[in-house]
């Protein structure tokens, strides 16, 4: 480490320095985690092999019964959503993975992720979707 300022001002403008360095990492580590997480993810489901197709059981011509589609996909848990306006960033919401209100892409994060997020001043609940309430921490 290099020589340290010997006056006190100087001395005590380098720790308040470093704690903001720490603080804004601190935020950097957990979107990046976020990202991590959702990128690992999507790798998981993008390896899994495909189902082979199926053939029709039954004649093709003449009616019949039509194919069962798959139900809808439930969507449950929690997503993070990072806004980006041309001024900068907005706070970050966290919503229901069902909620309505999603803009843009969403990135899954599981619950206790969730929790650790709402915890962070720069992150939000959504408003319409509340899921500091569902969580059992309503934050509003």
């Amino acid at each position: 480490m290099s020589e340290l300022p010997p006056d006190p001002p100087h001395l005590r403008a380098i720790p308040a320095y470093l704690d903001r360095q720490i603080a804004e990492n601190d935020t950097v580590g957990r979107y990046l985690r976020l990202q991590h997480d959702a990128v690992r993810e999507a790798l998981t489901r993008a390896e899994r092999p495909a189902p082979p197709p199926q053939r029709p059981s039954g004649p093709v011509k003449g009616g019949g019964s039509l194919p069962a589609f798959p139900p809808a996909q439930v969507r449950t848990g929690y997503v993070v959503q990072q806004k980006w306006t041309p001024t900068g960033p907005e706070p970050a919401l966290v919503h229901l993975a069902d909620c309505s209100m999603i803009e843009s892409t969403p990135h899954p994060i599981r619950t206790d992720e969730a929790r650790a997020a709402l915890t962070d001043p720069t992150i939000e609940p959504c408003a319409f979707c509340r899921p500091d309430t569902e969580l059992g921490m309503d934050l509003a």
